[in-house]
């Protein structure tokens, strides 16, 4: 399989929209995640991430600025017990619920769909993260369009064993900058993923479009003792 390089895939796209990294760092010891947010309109930029509890939520920086917030204001991350979630809007809520009632990643997610946002339908792309007893394995989800015809979802889900050392999925929202944003196609792109947060998250933030991204989320954990790295970056600082 091909590995992508990250720095070139987010340098040559202006606009991927909403990304999700999820892997292992290079030496094996930390399950890694990113999630990124971008906007093109006033409303999508006029946000932050902030910390709640172990996981963030998306923010508004300007409340004074802010008209719609159905879709942009939401939890991208929460944790339950040994779980991580990572999405791109209030389906993160839907899978922590689900989760929490005994059901699976998937199931949690077939009571929803593609974003309503005409013509667009921005997908909703998830990711699940397990570490137990020393093992780690992950998941991702894509609910989309059937190029772009809102009468029919396509699901698809991504399940990682045993991810390797230095290796990770990256899935985003949009294929690129567009009107309508056309949806992201394929499988969850192989990436590298280096031992260094700090590095990893500076590379990223760099790499994103200066005019279009708004707010960086990375995490680093530790899969023998569980223990927390975050870093957060935002575009609007006060």
């Amino acid at each position: 399989m091909t590995t992508f390089s990250l720095e070139k895939e987010l340098k040559e796209n202006s606009y991927p929209g909403r990304g999700i990294v999820i892997g292992r760092s290079a030496d094996g010891k930390h399950a890694v995640t990113a999630y990124f947010i971008m906007g093109r309109s006033e409303n999508s930029r006029n946000r932050i991430f902030v910390e709640d509890g172990e996981g963030i939520r998306t923010q508004a920086f300007d409340p004074s600025k802010l008209t719609d917030p159905s879709l942009i204001i939401y939890a991208p991350v929460r944790v339950l017990g040994n779980k991580t979630i990572v999405t791109n809007g209030d389906q993160t809520d839907t899978i922590y619920e689900g989760m929490d009632r005994q059901l699976t990643f998937e199931q949690s997610l077939r009571s929803r769909e593609f974003e309503p946002d005409a013509p667009n339908y921005t997908p909703r792309i998830s990711g699940i993260m397990h570490i137990e007893n020393g093992s780690y394995n992950f998941a991702m989800s894509i609910l989309k369009s059937d190029s772009g015809c809102p009468d029919s979802c396509l699901r698809y889900t991504y399940a990682y064993e045993k991810p390797l050392a230095g290796e990770g999925r990256f899935i985003h929202t949009y294929m690129h900058d567009g009107n309508p944003l056309p949806s992201f196609e394929g499988e969850p792109k192989l990436v590298d993923i280096p031992d260094d947060m700090e590095a990893f998250a500076a590379m990223l933030w760099e790499s994103l479009n200066p005019d279009n991204k708004v707010s960086l989320f990375v995490r680093y954990i530790d899969i023998a003792t569980g223990e927390k790295q975050t870093k957060i970056i935002n575009k609007n600082m006060k």
